[in-house]
């Protein structure tokens, strides 16, 4: 930061000298506040104000009082949408040309965006305001987002005042992972207190608005409210998922030729549009039988439930601005980060965190447990149909690059002074997330900075739309002339009406175990008038060659520009080697009571020989109980702990198997080492072991250890306690060790760098 020259007068003494302070940044007179609110994988169509009969009063309520944008994309992903939004550059500039997790050795995407490259948060606190950030982040390196890392890409390094929120993609949210400024934190609720994520994180911006206001009634406020919906698990009390119930009978082919009408109806699309065809590998609804129907139905209930229920803290939060006596003077924008999620699978799922170790779930287990589904025990993610539906009336979806996994809801609502008769209107000319950025600072009335704390900013890629906003800009001609997009192999590029698209799949593809890459040089490139065929029905390609090989020469020309290369579509090989830089050791020693550890640092035991070690005490005539050391939750995880007087270990295997080993009798109350040993055989598993104090008590073979990872929910290792909900049966969460933990060491042998490949083969090999 450059030093600030002293503007007084300094003598010898207090007599002859005159002090000084340097001026406080002031906003521009009148500045409004911004609510930026950022709803997680919703698709185009699965708003009320988009077509959808899923209800949104709150949000429905803020497009009839502004503006909706029908054109609007993103960039198909959570991470790298987030990034445009808060920078206003395209996100491989921000070293975000995919999430977060899976950040790669080259500038695209290194995961860090740099300090070049501004926030909004610190862009509007260096021009006087509050800035506040609540909910989901998921712009910081995997391996960065614990106790002994820098905090510098966390929010409050980025800007922001103070925030609460989770980091990663997603979080269980009756037990979320979360964070509260710069350090982990338990919710402060219990499920059974009817704690949800979504609540919780309106009654934290609630209270962060009420602080700033009884300290200081006139300073604008920047909120940043990047709700958990509705990305997978798709969790909702009960009672929600109640109010749904039945109501999604018949089916998604009929629901969405439903929700297509409507849009057509109300002019969400333009006159003329065609609905895009149902890909084959999405079934008919009648084609299902009874209970793949009775499974479909509750899965979307789930997602509407979710929806819903955050619909209605968003309003709390909005009614709160109002009751402070801010609502005039507020711009409030809503969006989504990309079309609606695919990860469910053709089936749907319950424990989303079996695909990454390359497992389903299977109908008969998930009607068998259909009740549990949208409740704590669950990972649940709807099955394609209703994403399809959720996108109406695009094709494909989240992390493709065809319109149904870019083009998004954005909903914006301007001041009362400066809102204007066309309040409820529809403006048809693109945009994309990098204009949020430049729309904000000029509805506010702030330049874009040459530099921040010292440091040149780089270009800011964005285009601002406010001119769109009222009357005058209904018929306006659209600005943003030019949009290049990657995703994972998939590309697309925009041009003056024309879109040239391929998709490329997510790799590796495995052909008998081995790898097997198809060429980029050999996609097939896709050619659409959207000006005129929104849905992307008409492949102009064959008609107009020449345009296609003008568009492409143009993306690549953009892709040199903006550090999208190299291509790169392989997702296992970025998930088994996202943490290379990792300094790892034999041997990690925790300490009872402590920070959740988050999975991806702590001790790598996954299908590895392993052993555990913990010095415990008891007082005299107390009989040890309780958690000793565990990873994971429900979900999937492992968990050594005392039950009933008897040391166990459990190993869950996402939720499908339960293995345990239980020792023979009761430890006495005083001080004992336990330990636990995993000897890993040729195959899936291994063989489990108990000691106390050197004796064997206790063993059993673990038929197939967890390969890859333990819950996708962000729940990590912790000492003396369960995050929860538990890992094993007979307990509650956080069942705290009744003793004192003078010694908790895990030690790990064997690769600790995995093959995806080989990791692969070996399961398929064992099914």
């Amino acid at each position: 930061m450059a030093r600030i020259e002293f503007g007084g007068k300094i003598g010898n003494d207090w007599t002859d000298s005159e002090p000084w302070w340097p001026p406080l940044p002031t906003p521009p007179a009148g500045a409004p506040n911004v609510v930026l609110i950022v709803l997680d994988d919703v698709g185009f169509a699965q708003l009320g104000c988009y077509g959808s009969d899923i209800a949104t009063p709150v949000i429905d309520g803020l497009a009839a009082a502004g503006v909706r944008l029908t054109n609007f994309h993103t960039t198909a992903l959570c991470s790298p949408t987030r990034a445009c939004l808060l920078t206003g550059r395209n996100h491989h500039r921000s070293g975000m040309g995919r999430v977060a997790d899976l950040a790669t050795g080259f500038p695209g995407y290194w995961g860090r965006p740099p300090r070049e490259n501004g926030f909004l948060s610190e862009i509007l606190r260096a021009n006087g305001y509050a800035t506040y950030a609540v909910g989901k982040w998921h712009l910081t390196p995997e391996d960065e987002t614990n106790m002994a890392r820098s905090r510098s890409t966390w929010p409050l390094g980025r800007g922001f005042d103070r925030w609460y929120g989770f980091h990663g993609g997603e979080t269980h949210q009756f037990v979320p992972g979360l964070y509260h400024d710069n350090h982990i934190v338990r919710p402060p609720r219990t499920i059974e207190e009817g704690y949800h994520l979504s609540q919780d994180l309106a009654d934290r911006a609630i209270e962060y608005l009420g602080d700033l206001r009884a300290v200081d009634d006139e300073l604008p406020f920047f909120l940043y409210f990047a709700t958990g919906a509705c990305h997978s698990p798709h969790h909702a009390p009960a009672e929600w998922i109640e109010r749904y119930k039945g109501h999604f009978a018949q089916g998604w082919d009929r629901w969405r030729d439903e929700i297509f009408g409507r849009q057509l109806a109300t002019g969400v699309v333009p006159e003329g549009t065609t609905l895009s065809p149902r890909p084959p590998w999405v079934p008919a609804w009648d084609t299902l039988d009874e209970r793949e129907r009775a499974l479909s139905e509750r899965f979307m209930e789930c997602f509407a439930a979710f929806l819903s229920y955050t619909d209605e803290q968003i309003g709390r939060v909005l009614d709160f601005v109002d009751e402070l006596g801010d609502g005039d003077n507020t711009v409030v924008v809503l969006v989504s980060d990309n079309g609606a999620s695919s990860e469910g699978g053709k089936e749907g799922t319950i424990n989303e965190g079996r695909l990454s170790n390359f497992e389903g779930v299977g109908v008969d287990e998930m009607y068998r447990r259909i009740d549990e589904i949208g409740g704590p025990l669950s990972h649940n993610n709807y099955p394609w149909g209703w994403t399809m539906a959720g996108n109406t009336p695009f094709k494909r979806w989240k992390r493709e690059v065809h319109e149904g996994g870019v083009a998004d809801p954005c909903i914006v609502r301007l001041p009362a002074r400066r809102a204007t008769a066309g309040t409820g209107g529809l403006r048809r000319q693109y945009a994309h997330a990098v204009d949020i950025l430049p729309t904000v600072l000029e509805l506010v009335g702030v330049a874009v900075p040459a530099d921040l704390d010292g440091i040149a900013q780089s270009r800011i890629d964005g285009t601002s739309f406010a001119y769109v906003l009222d009357d005058a800009g209904e018929h306006a001609p659209g600005r943003h002339r030019t949009q290049h997009f990657e995703m994972l192999g998939s590309r697309a590029i925009y041009h003056d009406g024309w879109k040239a698209v391929t998709f490329h799949p997510v790799g590796p593809l495995y052909d008998d175990g081995l790898r097997s890459n198809a060429p980029f040089d050999d996609d097939i490139w896709e050619l659409y008038h959207v000006a005129e065929d929104v849905s992307e029905v008409h492949d102009r390609a064959a008609e107009f060659p020449e345009k296609v090989d003008e568009l492409v020469a143009l993306w690549w020309e953009e892709a040199r520009r903006n550090d999208v290369l190299p291509l790169d579509n392989r997702v296992l090989d970025a998930m088994s080697h996202k943490h290379d830089r990792r300094r790892y050791q034999d041997t990690y020693r925790y300490f009872q009571g402590g920070a959740q550890v988050p999975e991806w640092v702590a001790v790598d035991v996954r299908n590895r020989s392993h052993a555990i070690a913990v010095d415990i005490e008891t007082p005299p005539g107390v009989a040890p109980e309780g958690t000793l050391l565990a990873l994971g939750c429900a979900l999937g995880g492992w968990s050594l702990h005392v039950l009933e007087g008897r040391l166990r270990y459990v190993h869950n295997l996402h939720g499908q198997a339960h293995y345990e080993v239980v020792a023979a009798g009761a430890l006495a109350p005083g001080r004992h080492t336990v330990e636990f040993s995993f000897e890993k055989d040729q195959g899936a598993g291994g063989m489990a072991s108990l000691l106390v104090d050197g004796a064997p008590v206790g063993e059993a073979e673990v038929p197939k250890f967890t390969p890859v990872a333990f819950n996708e929910v962000g729940v990590g290792l912790t000492c003396g306690y369960e995050w929860g909900p538990a890992v094993g049966s007979g307990y509650e969460a956080p069942f705290s060790f009744n003793g004192t933990i003078r010694r908790a060491e895990v030690s790990a042998t064997g690769p600790v760098v995995h093959d995806p490949v080989a990791d692969v083969a070996a399961i398929l090999a064992s099914q």
